[in-house]
């Protein structure tokens, strides 16, 4: 049995709001099993039986989401061993997590950067705001609140494709509950 987590993009924002008993009923419905949510972010920890490949299986699940929802919801989909290497990356000096007021970030990407697309986007980073990316997730860490940093997300979201962002303290919960 394979474990996963899906991260949905955009859910409880604006107008998409979905309560988790319901988006953990979708998920069964679906046939996957062992269904939980954490928050109410779109975050959802499952299990199946079937040998899928996970772009496939991502693909299964957005399609069948928009189909219920009536929405787009971009899934990025993990597996419960890229969730606790996710956790388990430092990819900033301890010193300067520390000296940080920000919380750092997350993102998800679909998809692997090339070396020259990840040049670009480390070339993007804001005077006190770090970046790093390794495989597919950019870790970001803001000097201070997301809103007061100069990152422009526009333009890492033009180069990188759409993801979804959650804290490391979200990544960290969720792969204590893998475990």
């Amino acid at each position: 049995m394979q474990r996963y987590v899906a991260f949905l993009r955009g859910m409880n924002l604006g107008g998409r709001r979905i309560k988790n008993e319901d988006l953990r009923r979708h998920f069964e419905e679906m046939g996957l099993e062992e269904v939980a949510t954490f928050r109410a972010s779109g975050n959802v920890i499952f299990s199946t039986t079937k040998r899928e490949e996970e772009g496939m299986l991502a693909g299964r699940v957005e399609a069948e989401l928009d189909e219920r929802l009536g929405y787009d919801v971009p899934v990025f989909l993990r597996s419960a061993k890229e969730i606790k290497a996710i956790a388990a990356q430092e990819p900033f000096a301890a010193e300067a997590v520390a000296r940080s007021k920000g919380k750092l970030q997350v993102s998800l990407l679909k998809k692997k950067p090339s070396a020259a697309v990840k040049k670009k986007v480390l070339a993007l980073a804001a005077d006190e705001d770090l970046l790093a990316v390794e495989g597919r997730e950019l870790y970001w860490l803001p000097s201070g609140g997301l809103l007061e940093s100069g990152l422009d997300l526009k333009a890492i979201e033009k180069l990188l494709g759409t993801d979804t962002r959650r804290t490391m303290g979200t990544i960290e919960q969720i792969a204590l509950k893998l475990s």
